[in-house]
């Protein structure tokens, strides 16, 4: 009977997910705004609307406890293709990726880190917590600072800027920033055990998920893997995301967040288009990100029930200030350094100001970890929505002038053809994909 009821409760949470898609359409949002709303409303609804019996009739705790499975599964499934992604991206100009990285990474940053100082100073131990203060600030300071590669990469190519010198630049000074976000999260947890002891087994953890990735990585290298890749994607998919739960499920056990295991084997995936396995990493990931929209329904079960009232509006403010302002101003700053237009730096300060999915991530292993509160966590999620909401229209407001495309071939003399044969040439001298 409770699979059944699982099944039940699957289906009403990926129909929800559609709705929510369908209403982020018809905002201009991106679709995954409208999941991700839908989906941490979801549970606090119900139990707002129809009181805690009810909630618990629709979600007992065995259930509840099989659907955060399915959602850590999917998770982990999606992040796969994420953090492949992140090592296959394009890399367009180094001058203005590395300002705009640095920009938009070292001033959020530190407005993080005055968050978090204000967070130490004036909040009670349920927004504080009780992690280490050094594990606290850089888990707080990176929640500002990272951005969500996946919305971005979808808000670029809705507004046609995937090929634009703006949109490269963009899209790859956020891989930068959310790869070293990764890193940066990685020491808070480890920092978050107070002890050599736990810092030990921390990197202990870590070591396992670099072990197991660089055998995940030996095996898809090998002959009889390729030929695999090439002649049954399915199973050559199937496999990849066993491997993939198994390491991330073994490196959980160990201490650290499962996510640090599936970016370590999504990392290990042999990068290149025309990889064998890459058609397996695109299923996977397709995969995580249909069941993803369950582990929205858990985080908004988990945050928005434990945490109400516990936090104060002005906290709530302060986090949306200094996240989109810390975002914007340091995107703006790099890109006006790294040689970029005013026009074309404001859009990429704007994109920057994304956090979406890859938000959630990083502060449900706070969560887990124990380094950042339910309350805090509130905070950080919906920092993460209203910001990432703002992109869309800020966008809209901004002109978009011929110095944001790539730049274009001189213009074709317009005289008048006498013959076929000059018709020919001037045929011939238009550049090729215009």
């Amino acid at each position: 009977m409770s699979v059944l009821h699982l099944l039940a409760v699957l289906v009403t949470v990926l129909a929800a997910a559609r709705g929510g898609r369908a209403v982020a359409r018809r905002l201009r949002q991106p679709e995954v705004v409208g999941e991700i709303t839908l989906g941490l409303l979801a549970g606090p609804a119900v139990l707002a609307f129809f009181g805690r019996p009810a909630f618990e009739a629709v979600l007992p705790q065995p259930v509840l406890g099989d659907l955060k499975a399915v959602g850590e599964a999917g998770l982990v499934l999606f992040l796969v293709g994420l953090a492949h992604r992140l090592q296959t991206a394009a890399r367009p100009g180094r001058r203005a990726v590395a300002w705009v990285s640095a920009g938009a990474l070292l001033l959020p940053l530190l407005c993080g880190t005055l968050f978090a100082g204000w967070i130490l100073m004036r909040e009670d131990t349920a927004v504080r917590g009780h992690a280490p203060a050094a594990s606290f600030v850089l888990m707080v300071a990176v929640a500002l600072s990272i951005s969500a590669v996946p919305v971005m990469a979808r808000m670029i190519a809705e507004r046609r800027m995937h090929r634009s010198v703006t949109g490269a630049v963009t899209l790859t000074s956020a891989v930068v920033i959310d790869t070293l976000g990764w890193l940066l999260l990685t020491l808070a947890l480890c920092l978050s055990s107070g002890s050599p002891a736990g810092f030990l087994r921390s990197l202990l953890a870590l070591a396992a998920a670099a072990a197991s990735a660089w055998a995940v990585r030996a095996v898809m290298l090998r002959p009889a893997a390729r030929r695999l890749g090439e002649r049954a994607p399915r199973a050559a998919a199937a496999a990849l995301g066993a491997a993939a739960i198994g390491v991330a499920l073994s490196v959980e056990h160990l201490g650290m967040t499962a996510i640090v295991g599936a970016a370590a084997v999504g990392m290990a995936v042999p990068r290149g288009g025309s990889s064998p396995w890459a058609p397996a990493v695109a299923s996977v990931s397709r995969v995580g990100q249909a069941l993803v929209p369950v582990f929205f329904v858990v985080t908004g079960v988990t945050v928005f029930g434990d945490s109400r009232g516990a936090a104060g509006w002005p906290l709530f403010a302060l986090a949306i200030v200094l996240g989109a302002a810390g975002k914007i101003g340091g995107g703006y700053l790099g890109a006006r350094l790294g040689g970029r237009s005013p026009r074309s730096s404001r859009q990429v300060a704007v994109l920057m100001n994304t956090r979406g999915l890859t938000e959630l991530v990083m502060v449900q292993a706070g969560l887990e970890s124990g380094v950042l509160t339910p309350a805090l966590t509130l905070v950080l999620v919906v920092m993460a929505l209203v910001t990432t909401a703002m992109t869309g229209p800020l966008l809209r407001r901004l002109d978009r002038g011929p110095d944001d495309l790539v730049p274009a071939a001189p213009p074709v003399p317009a005289a008048p053809v006498v013959s076929a044969q000059p018709a020919a040439r001037l045929k011939g001298a238009v550049p090729a994909g215009r």
